[in-house]
């Protein structure tokens, strides 16, 4: 019993950060020996590597380009790992009625640039012509084949609204099974965490105040859980008194009103990533009513007045 209390005092965290994806990744492991501590980060570190190279739409050689390439002309044979992943999306947009769309890659972003030069929204027909190409109905997968075809010349994907996320959770797994025991993986605010810090207590993770991005609005201790939040505070403008955030609705071309942000706590990093967006774009509450109907899921809700909303099981401080 002694040894044990010796041994838990000499636990610590060891934390790194670095820019990986275009993001600020953040990676703490809980560990007595400084040295093991690192070899498990630079383990991490290597497979969201990994991960970005294939979906990074910033280099030629990626598979997310070459389907993006063929777009409209043939179909193009992927690893499974990304097959499973376009696969899981497509679910997810049938879920959210086609609010979150890994095709919004399409979409002409000349229209939306959210800088102090853009006095006014697109008129409503230009927006629509703008998402035109969104679609994820036209993602077609060939299971045996492991080949996706996108069916309209200039359909483009992307995974932006679940890359982060997905990346945050295959680090967990590897880590987990190299025996890290407590940890979290932070990639720029989607984060999972799993065991307890030094002292035994749960992770304790803060939603950011949408006005004041370095302050925190409230805090929710986790275990075993991941969290990820989307909020207007990063990039938006304002025409006529009136907030517009850089989300746009892929159903209508037009920016998102109403929410400030959107908090997902559930218990896969991949899954709080890609549930943030659609449920800010549908709104409060048919956002809520979703989430309400699904398990082991949790939202809280800054609406545009500061107001907040949470879904039923869910108790913040």
């Amino acid at each position: 019993m002694l040894a044990d209390k010796v041994l838990n005092t000499a636990l610590t965290i060891h934390k790194r950060a670095m820019r990986l994806m275009g993001n600020r990744f953040e990676i703490s492991v809980v560990s007595d020996d400084a040295i093991i501590a690192d070899a498990h980060i630079d383990a991490a570190v290597a497979e969201i590597s990994r991960i970005e190279k294939l979906f990074t739409t910033f280099s030629d050689d990626s598979q997310t380009n070459a389907i993006n390439r063929n777009a409209g002309i043939a179909p193009v044979k992927v690893d499974r790992e990304v097959f499973d992943l376009i696969a899981r999306s497509l679910r997810i947009s049938a879920l959210t009625q086609g609010a979150f769309d890994i095709t919004y890659g399409s979409i002409d972003k000349s229209l939306w640039n959210f800088d102090v030069n853009m006095k006014q929204l697109p008129d409503a027909e230009t927006a629509r012509q703008a998402v035109r190409l969104i679609n994820y109905r036209n993602v077609e997968l060939d299971t045996e084949n492991c080949t996706v075809f996108l069916k309209e010349k200039g359909m483009r994907i992307g995974f932006g609204g679940i890359g982060k996320g997905y990346a945050a959770e295959m680090a967990r797994h590897l880590l987990k099974e190299r025996g890290v025991k407590s940890g979290v993986v932070n990639a720029s605010g989607d984060l999972t965490a799993w065991g307890v810090q030094p002292n035994g207590k749960k992770w304790t993770v803060g939603i950011v105040n949408p006005d004041m991005k370095d302050q925190v609005f409230s805090y929710v201790d986790i275990t075993d859980m991941a969290v990820a939040t989307s909020g207007n505070y990063e990039k938006f403008v304002i025409i006529g008194g009136k907030k517009y955030s850089h989300t746009i609705d892929p159903r209508t071309g037009l920016p998102v009103t109403g929410i400030k942000s959107v908090t997902i706590i559930t218990t896969n990093a991949e899954i709080a990533d890609a549930m943030a967006t659609p449920v800010t774009i549908m709104g409060i509450h048919a956002g809520l009513d979703m989430i309400n109907q699904m398990k082991n899921i949790e939202a809280v809700i800054i609406d545009d007045n500061n107001r907040l909303y949470t879904s039923k099981n869910i108790t913040i401080k």
